[in-house]
Formats: structure tokens, C-alpha cells, sequence
């Protein structure tokens, strides 16, 4: 469990909230190496988390040495020297904040602003007025200074940020007062908490979901077993949405189980959580290296991974793939190579079918995966979190369908599965999946394989696999929780002493 340090000017810029123990002077804080009667709680507890609330945040002024310190003890601090640099520089600033041109549109076509001039206070992410919380949430994620004043005008037509600069405390009245406090009670309520839930927790751990996913990679019941089998381990577990990605560095850790891709938000707060110095699974190069198949291809091909013989088509040349049809063998299998689910998985029947499909598939990638077609009854699914074996499962192709999921009716129709102790599969199965999984990393991979007679092959690895209540645990039960949340407590631990 990581303490809390919030640190102003002076004491009394304290005075219109409750007294906290959390409570330093930056003075104080600065002399935490100098003085040695006071051993530095800070010092000690690697992963601490600092809220920098000092006015003077300019290069080498007080509040700047305050972030700067922090870092250096290996603390998280907000505002971070990053965030401090972006801010003193107007160029810097613009480039960081462009991604919000859309949504001020948005809200200038919702009669949201009005005038030619808008100022606001954003604090810890929220701001006075419901119409601009989203844009007070966007602002501090790209931006995560505790307290921010933001102007805004209006521009042939057009609201852009005029200006960003930090706010001070002692500038805050009345309700901005009430709002400040209520915002930082929210942003640390996983850091600032009573002193028997600080012995009772060592770490925190933020698991990422999406409640509206119709194929989420954990169920309900996974959720909550994971949420237990954290606790009795003496890590925190709370569920998070990308919403919250402002409140990241209150967590030690972060746990992926929302389905990810490149240039999506999963992405994005992998890295912005690896940044914040948290242990992170899935780790943003395990994203980057497994959800694009014509990667995993050339990869396990350049590696001598058996895996299905297979071309890269381009979009360049696609006017000669009726020659290239005349070639091969028919049926193929023909991918997007960012895909997920199957979704984007075409069995191909003929020449005239690769070449209507290729053209509209070209439409969104520039290369496309074309392979052999194998069919099997069953895929092997293989559970792989630090270079050791947790689950195999089968999963059964959909009824009358060749793939594990069927999207061709309304709705979305899967097979059955069976769950097997690992030592009850192939070793040969086992043995080809450890050696695709050695190429990525040593996060938690999901190997597809499927057996061909005497031939085992890859079919793909997964960055983020199932784990679902009463299908991957089927064999070991609370165990199979039990055993990644060991992983993310050896790896907290390890990060808190330095490793």
C-alpha cells in the first residue's frame, strides 16, 4: 500500500479544508535528504504518491524541485516534470491539446460556450458546469496538473486553447473550495485512506474494463475472482474504465481486460501506465507485438515457429491477384491483420472470391494475410503468463461453421469447449506454444494452436487472453487467480524495492 504526500507552500494555504496527515510543507519535503533526523517516510516507500500543490512550478522554482525530488526518490508525483516542461512551453502545450479540436467543435454546435472568451478551472480532471466535464476529463489526462486554469476563445468561427497554466490553492474560493475538495477525495481515494485499510492493503491494483463490450475477456464471475484472490494477497483490486484514465498513478499496477488494439485507448493507457511507473499487463509492446497478424507472421516464419504456410498481399498489387489466384489451391483464409474474434477472418472458395474480398478488405489495411485453410474440430488455446503454463483449453468451431465464432447471423454464435490440467496435453502442443510465447515477452499470452495429424501449428498468440468463470478456470479453480495475482505481487514488490 503506498502512502500520500500532499505538498503546499505553506501550511496555512490548508486552512479552508480538514487537516490531513498527508499534510507537508514543500519546505519540509525539500529537506527530506538534508536533514538526517528526519529519515524521509518518503525515502522508503518506493511507489508513494506526491500531489504537488506548490504555485511556483516554473523551471527551477520551488514547486518544479518538488516534482523534480519526487521523481528522483522514486515517488509519483503529479504534476510530473514532463507535465511542468509541456506547460511552460505554449508550442508544446498546443501540440498536446490539438486532439481537442473535435470536441470543441462538439460543444460549440451544443451552445456549451458562449462569448468569445471562456475560462475555467479544471481541478484533478473536473470543472464547475456539467457541459464541460468531459473537456475538463481530457484536458487533465493529457495534462495531469491537479489544478489548471484554461482559456478558451473563439476564433473565425472556431474555439481553440488559447492558454493553460497552473492555478494557485489560495486562489480557490467558495465553491471551487467545495469542488477542489470533493475532486481530490475522488482522484486519491485509492491512496488516501484510513489508517487500518493502509495495513490492510500493500498495493493497488486497477483492472480495465469496458461494461459495454459484448465479448469482454473476463466475465463477471472472473472479475470478482480476481478482485478476491487480490485481496488475499494484500492487493487492493478495484475495476476501472478508460474514464479513470486520470487516476492511473494512484495504482501500482494495471491489469488490461478490456479487448486491445494499436491506436486505441487500451494502447494509449498501457503506455501512459507503464510511464507512471506501474507494473502493466498487457505491457504496451505485448499489444503492439500480438494484435497484428502480418507481425506474428513474419515473426514466427523469421523464427522457424511452425505456423500455417501463408502470403502478404499488398494493396500495391492487388490488380495482379487473379494471376496469383490462378496459382494456389483453394479454400484460403484471407485476415485483416488487426482484427479480433474472427471478426475479420474470410474463408476464400475461388480466385473470383479472393479478388472480391481482397478489394474490399484493402479498403482498411494495406496488407492483408492470406493462408493455408486448415480445419480441425478444436483449436488448442494455451494460457501463458510468465513463461509458465496456467490453462489449456479447447475451443470447438461453432456449429456448422469453421471458425470458434460465427458472426455471419445476427448476433454472435461460439462452440463449446473442454478445459484440460496442462500435463493431460500434447506435449508437443505445450512445447510449441512456450516457444511462441519466449519471442513475445514474458507477459500473459493466449497460444491458438491447432494439430494437423503430426503437424502443430501456430495459429496466432494473443496479448489478452480469456479468462472466464467456469471456462479457463475449469481445472484449477481460485487457483488460477491466485497464480496471476502472485505474478503482479512478485512484480510490485520488485518494483517498490528498485528491481
Amino acid at each position: 500500500m503506498r502512502s500520500l504526500r500532499i505538498v503546499v507552500d505553506r501550511l496555512d494555504d490548508w486552512l479552508p479544508y480538514h487537516p490531513s496527515d498527508d499534510l507537508m510543507a514543500a519546505d519540509t519535503f525539500l529537506a527530506l535528504d538534508a536533514r538526517p533526523g528526519l529519515p524521509g517516510e518518503a525515502l522508503r516507500d518506493r511507489g508513494g504518491h506526491v500531489i504537488n500543490l506548490c504555485s511556483e512550478l516554473d523551471y527551477l522554482d520551488t514547486g518544479y524541485y518538488v516534482s523534480l525530488l519526487a521523481q528522483a526518490r522514486g515517488l509519483r508525483v503529479r504534476p510530473g516534470v514532463d507535465t511542468l516542461n509541456a506547460l511552460s512551453r505554449k508550442a508544446t502545450t498546443d501540440l498536446q491539446l490539438a486532439p481537442l479540436a473535435p470536441l470543441l467543435d462538439e460543444l460549440s454546435r451544443q451552445d456549451a460556450l458562449a462569448g468569445d472568451v471562456h475560462t475555467l478551472r479544471v481541478l484533478f480532471g473536473e470543472c464547475r458546469g456539467p457541459a464541460l466535464e468531459r473537456l475538463a476529463r481530457r484536458l487533465f489526462e493529457r495534462l495531469p496538473c491537479p489544478l489548471l486554469e484554461v482559456r478558451l476563445e473563439r476564433r473565425r468561427g472556431s474555439w481553440r486553447v488559447a492558454r493553460v497554466k497552473p492555478c494557485r490553492l489560495r486562489d480557490l474560493e467558495g465553491e471551487e473550495q467545495d469542488l477542489f475538495a470533493r475532486a481530490l477525495n475522488r482522484h486519491s481515494r485509492q491512496v488516501w485512506r484510513t489508517p487500518r485499510a493502509r495495513r490492510r492493503y500493500r498495493f493497488d491494483l486497477a483492472i480495465l474494463v469496458n461494461p459495454d463490450e459484448a465479448l469482454p475477456p473476463s466475465n463477471r464471475g472472473a472479475l470478482k475472482a480476481f478482485i478476491r484472490a487480490g485481496r488475499r494477497q494484500g492487493i487492493d483490486v478495484s475495476l476501472i474504465t478508460r474514464r479513470d484514465a486520470g487516476r492511473l498513478a494512484e495504482f501500482d499496477g494495471l491489469f488490461i481486460r478490456e479487448t486491445t488494439a494499436l491506436d486505441h485507448h487500451t494502447w494509449r493507457l498501457a503506455r501512459q501506465a507503464e510511464h507512471e511507473g506501474l507494473v502493466v499487463i498487457d505491457a504496451p509492446e505485448d499489444i503492439l507485438r500480438c494484435t497484428n497478424k502480418v507481425y506474428l507472421h513474419a515473426l514466427l516464419r523469421a523464427r522457424g515457429v511452425p505456423a500455417p504456410e501463408g502470403l502478404l498481399l499488398r494493396r500495391g498489387d492487388r490488380h495482379g491477384l487473379p494471376a496469383l489466384a490462378a496459382s494456389l489451391r483453394f479454400p484460403q483464409v484471407l485476415k485483416v491483420p488487426d482484427d479480433s474474434f474472427s471478426r475479420g477472418v474470410v474463408k476464400i472458395a475461388s480466385g473470383e472470391a479472393l479478388v472480391q474480398e481482397a478489394s474490399r478488405l484493402f479498403a482498411d489495411s494495406a496488407l492483408l494475410l492470406l493462408q493455408e485453410w486448415l480445419p480441425t474440430e478444436f483449436d488448442w488455446r494455451i494460457g501463458v503468463l510468465d513463461g509458465q503454463v496456467l490453462f489449456a483449453s479447447r475451443y470447438y468451431m461453432a456449429r456448422g461453421h469453421w471458425q470458434i465464432y460465427d458472426h455471419s447471423a445476427k448476433g454472435v454464435r461460439s462452440g463449446g469447449f473442454t478445459t484440460h490440467a496442462p500435463e493431460a496435453v500434447p506435449a508437443a502442443v505445450v512445447r510449441t506454444a512456450l516457444r511462441a510465447t519466449r519471442l513475445i515477452g514474458r507477459g500473459f499470452y493466449g497460444v491458438d494452436l491447432k494439430q494437423v495429424d503430426d503437424r502443430v501449428l501456430v495459429i496466432e498468440v494473443n496479448d489478452n487472453p480469456n479468462v472466464d468463470a467456469g471456462i479457463e478456470d475449469a481445472v484449477l479453480g481460485p487457483t488460477l487467480y491466485e497464480r496471476i495475482m502472485a505474478v503482479f505481487l512478485s512484480r510490485m514488490e520488485a518494483r517498490r524495492r528498485g528491481g
